[in-house]
């Protein structure tokens, strides 16, 4: 990754979304129609550290039982899908040769 004039990185939006000394990228978006919506964003903090900022939308079945159903799994699956891009961001301990 390098920085650009003005301290943009490649992947960042350089519009109206930087602010505060935050950088973010462009919104990549999954979209079912109908069903479900995802979009992430990259950012990178004035202090330098990056996160992914993920919003979910998904329809909810008509009838409360089913719709917390689905929360309950949605839910689980979150934090499924957080603990693992947590773990993947620690650094592996070296292996004696």
């Amino acid at each position: 990754m390098t920085r650009r004039p003005g301290g943009h990185t490649d992947w960042c939006g350089r519009d109206h979304r930087c602010n505060l000394g935050e950088h973010r990228s462009d919104e990549i978006v999954v979209n079912i129609d109908g069903q479900a919506r995802a979009v992430l964003v990259r950012v990178r903090t004035a202090a330098g550290r990056d996160h992914a900022e993920v919003r979910v939308r998904v329809a909810l079945a008509p009838t409360e039982l089913a719709a917390r159903r689905q929360l309950v799994g949605l839910l689980g699956d979150v934090r499924q899908a957080v603990t693992r891009a947590a773990i993947a961001a620690r650094p592996r301990p070296r292996r004696a040769a």
